[in-house]
């Protein structure tokens, strides 16, 4: 099981959870528009200013969900990070945010030219659908594990638990 009972319940009743839900899927659409970006750019040459300012607001939403994710699984683990039931997500996520901040810190120190400042992006960009693909897995697996606890736990006025 992902969660135990008392995790389940902490979950459901912290706000965390709904701004978790929403800025999963707002994260991801500005990454596939940041993608397109990135790509035209390297593909044609035009629309860096687009294509940078996409990564830029992509690693900020990142460590926005990054902050926000800590704060809920205090809320319901008890920790800030590394939750044995999030462990390897954790741990994944901080390649996630240091590629997207050796990113920012190429761009704003000048390192690097356009063209490796956007495959530094790619890279970013590769690990995050890897963290995410986990995050999917994850989610799907709870899901499951609350079908099969509903089906053997009896129903409270009709509602599953």
């Amino acid at each position: 099981m992902l969660y135990t009972p008392e995790e389940r319940v902490r979950r459901d009743a912290t706000k965390w959870t709904l701004v978790q839900g929403i800025l999963a899927p707002v994260q991801f659409v500005v990454f596939l528009i940041s993608l397109g970006l990135v790509l035209r750019y390297l593909g044609t040459g035009d629309g860096y200013a687009a294509a940078t300012v996409s990564v830029v607001i992509k690693t900020l939403v990142l460590y926005t969900i990054m902050i926000t994710g800590a704060i809920w699984e205090r809320e319901v683990f008890g920790c800030y990070l590394f939750a044995p039931a999030f462990f390897w997500e954790d741990v994944f996520s901080f390649l996630v945010l240091a590629l997207h901040t050796v990113y920012l810190v190429m761009l704003f120190l000048g390192l690097g030219d356009a063209r490796d400042q956007m495959y530094v992006a790619l890279a970013a960009y590769a690990t995050y659908v890897v963290n995410a693909t986990q995050f999917v897995l994850k989610l799907r697996a709870a899901r499951r594990d609350e079908r099969l606890a509903g089906l053997r736990e009896p129903s409270v006025s009709g509602s599953r638990a």
